[in-house]
């Protein structure tokens, strides 16, 4: 997994958003154990401490659950994952639209740019 942390928001948060974003595009797969979390915060050069808080919150959504003594793996609720990823995509969607009408666009507009892009392929 590639890592991508910045120093303008805090670092577990960070981390809670990039392993959720790994979980629900299939990155690591339902039941799936996850890596230790010395593992994890030796690839993405953190504190333990700070990888331990994010799998911690990760495990209160549910996204995440521990099996005594075997580790964390991914959670099982496939509907849980698709809501989760809905939800991902439609805060994406919003801020485009905002970015986009700050630009002046009309929905029209965006519409057809869109349309025009999608048409052309992936990047």
């Amino acid at each position: 997994m590639k890592w991508n942390l910045s120093a303008d928001r805090p670092i577990y948060a960070q981390l809670i958003e990039q392993i959720t974003s790994a979980i629900v595009a299939g990155e690591y797969q339902p039941r799936e154990k996850l890596p230790s979390v010395r593992d994890l915060a030796e690839e993405a050069a953190v504190n333990p401490n700070t990888m331990q808080k994010a799998l911690a919150e990760l495990e209160r959504s549910g996204l995440v659950y521990t099996q005594r003594t075997a580790g964390r793996y991914i959670t099982e609720d496939k509907a849980m994952l698709k809501k989760i990823k809905e939800d991902i995509a439609l805060t994406q969607i919003h801020q485009f639209l905002e970015q986009m009408g700050r630009l002046g666009l009309t929905p029209q507009e965006i519409a057809a740019l869109v349309a025009r892009e999608a048409s052309a392929g992936p990047a």
